[in-house]
């Protein structure tokens, strides 16, 4: 089992590492060839993909990994379900894109959404081949899919941004990844449908299925009303700024959720009859999840207001506060995810939903104080909320296990104390001797990691222990 966890951990890592760092790194050259409004346009539409998107999967994945004995039967009837739902769920898009360029009044957005919109006819192609791989915890396939599609469609963008197509070459990138992607992994893993459909497999999957429904449309819904928010309320300008930096600070978080939950959510759901297991691995992942991602989102925070003129030119500047805030909010991501995975495992969806319903209401609340205000408040909401979020997660984590709030806190609070101070010191520490932004970053970049490995090799050296056990590879 250590072994499996091991390589599933390292290839799903390198799945979405390389092609999250390729995609940051040609979103960056995009960024500066395009400018905000182009980013912003389609930041605008984000919303109706992704509730698109949601509908599309219905909750099905996560119960096909959870159902230990799948069969092919299982499979067909998610696949003839997911399919029929894009179908209704893009000629629903195509029906409402001009409502949505009243909406913003921005009639380009008419066009922009309805070809957008053809992603969600591509994901079923790819839902129940993903989904296998994931239970046979084979990411290596994976990889070699995303990266292939990350490689494409940046090559089709790059090309439409150099040849002015502005906010369309953002489209063709989202486009071409699906198909690629979705392509790759017929390839890789070939699977057809049987000619059946089970209503009895159907009433399993939407049974567990339809609770993630609803949390997740709550959730994507809350994830992306900002954009709808600062769209209405200000400009495409201004959406173009805060959705780069959301991006930016909240990819490393995001990125490293995605690892997390796709080798953790199988692996924890083959222990969920042994409770001290399913205990001890939750909450040695958990601090794993905090070792990596405390230092990295705090370290971006501090470094963000010399990183992004630099990287994006001064076009980009006002979001670079905006990224420093945010990274405070996001570096919680995986904790939050790590805690809701456990209730999927316990089949605790009804909790799972009951959980997304409260917090939404907490965001929407805050959201409303913020906006009058101003995107940086709605930003330093997204901290509050964020916080406030990971009291509920944790408390209800603690009615169904001894993982009470107070002990996760205690154990997370050294390493969040350990980044702080580590990058703060670096951050300070460049200030004084060079101010030159550059020499500044590269500083801030060097020092901070050595101070942060010193303070946990002090603290917890047996953590840091257990992580290199887990991603280095020993010679016998």
């Amino acid at each position: 089992m250590k072994s499996q966890t091991k390589s599933s951990l390292k290839w799903s890592a390198i799945e979405r590492l390389a092609a999250q760092v390729v995609q940051l790194v040609i979103m960056l050259y995009l960024a500066k060839l395009l400018g905000p409004e182009a980013f912003g346009l389609v930041g605008m539409l984000a919303i109706f993909i992704a509730i698109c998107q949601v509908f599309v999967d219905s909750g099905f994945s996560s119960a096909l990994i959870r159902k230990l004995d799948s069969t092919e039967i299982d499979y067909s009837t998610a696949f003839y379900f997911n399919f029929a739902v894009a179908c209704l769920a893009y000629l629903a898009l195509y029906s409402i894109a001009p409502l949505i360029g009243d909406f913003y009044g921005l009639p380009e957005l008419v066009e922009l959404a309805r070809v957008l919109g053809c992603i969600v006819l591509i994901t079923p192609f790819s839902l129940v081949q993903r989904t296998k791989l994931t239970v046979k915890m084979d990411f290596k396939a994976q990889a070699k899919a995303s990266l292939t599609a990350v490689f494409c469609s940046s090559c089709v963008a790059i090309y439409m941004a150099l040849n002015d197509f502005g906010a369309w070459a953002l489209v063709g990138q989202a486009i071409t990844m699906n198909i690629v992607n979705a392509l790759m992994l017929n390839l890789l893993h070939p699977w057809l449908p049987r000619l059946k459909f089970s209503k009895n497999s159907l009433s399993y999957l939407f049974g567990f299925g339809s609770k993630l429904l609803l949390s997740g449309l709550i959730d994507t819904v809350y994830k992306n009303i900002y954009q709808i928010v600062i769209g209405k309320k200000f400009d495409a300008n201004e959406v173009g700024l805060f959705t780069q930096a959301n991006q930016l600070s909240s990819m490393p978080a995001k990125t490293l959720t995605t690892i997390i939950q796709r080798v953790t959510y199988p692996l924890l759901s083959r222990m969920q009859e042994n409770e001290q297991k399913l205990e001890q691995s939750y909450l040695i992942t958990l601090k794993l999840a905090a070792l990596v991602i405390f230092p990295l989102m705090i370290g971006l925070a501090f470094s963000a207001p010399n990183l992004v003129p630099l990287l994006l030119g001064d076009e980009w500047l006002r979001s670079a506060w905006f990224v420093s805030i945010l990274c405070f909010g996001f570096m919680l991501l995986p904790i939050h995810a790590i805690n809701l995975n456990l209730l999927q495992v316990k089949n605790r969806t009804d909790l799972f939903l009951k959980l997304e319903i409260i917090k939404k209401i907490i965001t929407t609340v805050i959201l409303f104080i913020t906006v009058p205000i101003g995107v940086e408040a709605i930003c330093y909401g997204i901290i509050v909320q964020s916080y406030i979020s990971l009291f509920i997660n944790t408390y209800y984590t603690g009615k169904l296990t001894k993982l009470t709030i107070i002990r996760q806190s205690k154990e997370l609070l050294p390493i969040w104390a350990g980044a702080i101070v580590a990058n703060a010191s670096a951050y300070y520490l460049a200030q004084l001797i060079n101010d030159n932004l550059v020499s500044q970053v590269v500083f801030l970049f060097i020092f901070a990691p050595i101070l942060y490995l010193l303070l946990m090799l002090a603290f917890e050296k047996r953590l840091v222990k257990q992580f290199l056990s887990l991603t280095i590879s020993r010679k016998k």
